[in-house]
């Protein structure tokens, strides 16, 4: 028969070998990078996953995250070299590069992400200060994001930390400055309306102007080249009618009354009261236009010879 107390030390050594088995593998993963420390020094660093070993015991594992970290800087007031204040808000992207020197100098994650804050803000100073808002708005600001990425990658080299990017999300005048600079564009296009619409007033007045005496010249030479037709018209009228009468003075006077019956006798209000005798009608009763002929006064009666 066997011994119970055997079975019971042959099961606390198996046991004892099952914890010193397992205090002596390690899983790395995926997303990760190990630090083995033993007795508070680093032995050695992990960076390919998988199953490793390590001394039972005495040998801590220290994960740390190996992928694109975010680091969200909260906005920061800088000023530009013309003198103009922005809220400049920005963030990072980083990775951890060399663990050992990492676990060093800042130990963990939440260290780093201060220490990288710390840096980030100077960086956004030192660059930004030398440029005008102009150039962080608009022009140039691609460049000076490389520019901050450079300079932080340089300084958190030190720390083990890699900077992947650095973008600028928002820059922008503060509150108040924005609108005193939205009143100032506004009073600008203001002035700037008004000089065009004065400049347009005048230009207009001067070809209203320009318009007005082209026209009147025109209507000058209009009247003149007029008043000499007329003129000429009258005199080869007149030439005519003393051709005219030289040749039938009896013609021309009944022409004459023929024109005065047709412009006096028109079918309108206009009324007048003559004589059928006068002189006006004188071609109604007779032809000739000519008055008949007064009849023989009567024969004086015979004077008495004196005795």
């Amino acid at each position: 028969m066997r011994n119970p107390v055997t079975g019971i030390a042959a099961l606390l050594v198996l046991l004892i070998v099952l914890i010193v088995v397992y205090s002596s593998v390690f899983t790395v993963a995926q997303t990760e990078q190990v630090l083995v420390v033993r007795l508070g020094e680093p032995v050695k660093v992990v960076t390919e996953p998988g199953l490793n070993f390590k001394a039972p015991f005495i040998d801590t594992v220290i994960d740390i995250d190996k992928r694109i970290l975010d680091l969200e800087n909260p906005s920061q007031e800088v000023i530009a070299s013309d003198q103009k204040r922005l809220v400049v808000d920005a963030f990072a992207r980083y990775r951890i590069k060399d663990a050992l020197r990492f676990y060093q100098s800042v130990g963990s994650i939440q260290a780093a992400n201060i220490q990288l804050t710390t840096l980030l803000n100077a960086s956004l100073r030192r660059v930004l200060g030398e440029v005008t808002f102009i150039q962080v708005v608009r022009d140039e600001r691609e460049a000076l994001m490389g520019r901050i990425r450079d300079q932080l990658d340089h300084e958190a080299g030190g720390y083990g930390i890699q900077v992947v990017d650095v973008r600028i999300r928002r820059a922008d005048l503060p509150e108040q400055n924005s609108q005193a600079v939205y009143q100032r564009m506004q009073t600008e296009r203001q002035r700037e309306a008004a000089e065009f619409r004065a400049q347009g007033g005048q230009k207009a007045q001067e070809i209203r102007s320009n318009a007005d005496r082209e026209a009147t010249v025109i209507v000058a030479e209009a009247n003149s080249t007029a008043e000499q037709v007329r003129g000429d018209g009258d005199g080869e009228r007149n030439r005519l009618f003393a051709e005219a009468y030289g040749k039938d003075p009896d013609f021309f006077a009944f022409y004459r009354s023929m024109t005065a019956y047709e412009n006096g006798l028109k079918s309108n209000d206009t009324r007048f009261l003559l004589r059928p005798d006068s002189d006006f009608f004188k071609f109604f009763s007779n032809s000739s236009g000519k008055s008949p002929a007064a009849p023989a006064q009567a024969a004086a009666p015979a004077v008495a010879p004196k005795p």
